[in-house]
């Protein structure tokens, strides 16, 4: 059987990889960092074809480089900085980091092993490849994607019948059915509505002509974490500094949940709260979490019109309309729709991740607003973690008490 690539541009990948990139090549050279593959769904299994084809397709990904429009490209974005583009000129996957490989229970086992500004790279890249790999060899193909374009073709007439009135971004790389898939589904939403106003795939972005969408991820504010003079329960705010240094106030919406949304409050300040754009929720009740996050722009006497809450947590259309007519009024409302958006089909989407899990040989982690999205090797680290972010805003509320 003829080979086909999953991946044929480095530029078919989330956008925040490329602006997260950007920081740690200019800050933090020196991290290096371990990401490890978890599929969140139960008894997945995957075959020995599977895991061979998925190492073909790592090896095919290795030999990739970005070629010179796509460079241009890079570089015509206006925070984007020459001299990370010319990193990128010199820069390719390394296939000796990545290791592959079936477990005695037929798991997927995928770790990712080496310099942070490198090892970062793969996550979008492997999930593509592993997600696009699984339901082509485990299901009929065709029926998937026939399926895909019914549930497609009824969400756009519902954008243009007005069911759906909100602005979204597409948000679908890691769990795409194919690359095919999220190729035309795309082209769909941009020309035949008018609620898309861009993806996080630059690749996509490229082609089509529209707004490459996206900012930092939660491994932006764990690596933080791997430094050893940077209290724990502070790393927001060293990550939302070198942020502000890199970007001088563009490219400005940050993520809340990566040590709990409590926490992460501490930290925007005035400075910070007036300097991003907005921020993103990922994790927890959306409805609390806009209502607390109003009230922290209120606090500062900021006009929460002048500000954007971008919502990206396991997103459905019904779900996002609900949230937009809830706070369309009264702040800038924004989302990020992934899998529902590149792998609704008739079967079950795989809730798979790639997550960093080591950071200069210290255990790092994500707590976000639920315990479901916890990814952590070491439960004593864990345990930690949680007391010292705990401990910071007990003593935070009690130190405003006595004010």
């Amino acid at each position: 059987m003829k080979f086909e690539p999953i991946i044929i541009s480095l530029l078919d990948t989330d956008f925040y990889k490329f602006n997260m990139n950007q920081v740690i090549f200019h800050k933090h050279t020196d991290a290096n960092g371990e990401y490890y593959f978890k599929c969140r769904n139960e008894h997945i299994v995957f075959s020995d074809e599977m895991v061979e084809e998925i190492n073909a397709q790592i090896d095919h990904l290795c030999t990739l480089r970005f070629r010179k429009d796509e460079l241009n490209y890079l570089r015509s974005i206006r925070f984007i900085k020459n001299d990370y583009v010319e990193f990128l000129r010199l820069w390719h996957p390394i296939r000796d980091y990545v290791n592959c490989y079936k477990n005695e229970k037929g798991e997927l086992e995928c770790v990712v092993k080496g310099p942070c500004f490198s090892a970062m790279q793969f996550e979008i890249y492997l999930l593509e490849i592993i997600n696009e790999v699984y339901f082509r060899m485990k299901y009929n193909y065709d029926d998937l994607l026939a399926s895909a374009k019914r549930r497609l073709d009824e969400k756009i007439k519902k954008m243009q019948d007005g069911t759906y009135t909100f602005r979204f971004a597409e948000f679908g790389c890691r769990r795409r059915l194919s690359r095919e898939w999220q190729e035309y589904m795309v082209h769909e939403f941009v020309t035949r509505t008018k609620n898309c106003v861009g993806t996080s795939n630059v690749y996509l972005a490229k082609k089509f002509k529209i707004t490459p969408i996206g900012t930092y991820a939660h491994e932006f504010v764990q690596m933080y974490q791997g430094f050893s003079d940077i209290p724990l329960a502070y790393t927001n705010h060293y990550a939302l500094q070198d942020w502000i240094e890199e970007y001088k106030g563009d490219n400005g919406i940050a993520l809340t949940d990566t040590l709990t949304t409590d926490l992460f409050l501490l930290d925007f300040d005035l400075l910070h709260a007036s300097s991003y754009k907005g921020v993103r929720h990922d994790s927890g009740d959306p409805f609390v979490w806009g209502e607390k996050i109003i009230a922290h722009y209120e606090k500062f006497g900021i006009d929460p019109k002048t500000k954007t809450l971008l919502f990206s947590d396991s997103l459905d259309f019904d779900k996002a309309q609900h949230i937009y007519e809830y706070f369309k009024n009264r702040v800038n409302v924004s989302f990020g729709i992934g899998t529902y958006c590149s792998n609704d089909t008739d079967v079950p989407p795989l809730n798979i991740v790639i997550k960093l899990q080591t950071v200069n040989g210290r255990p790092v982690a994500k707590l976000s607003d639920v315990d479901g999205k916890t990814m952590c090797l070491d439960n004593n680290y864990l345990n930690y973690l949680k007391f010292a972010v705990q401990y910071r805003i007990s003593e935070e509320k009690r130190l405003e008490g006595r004010k």
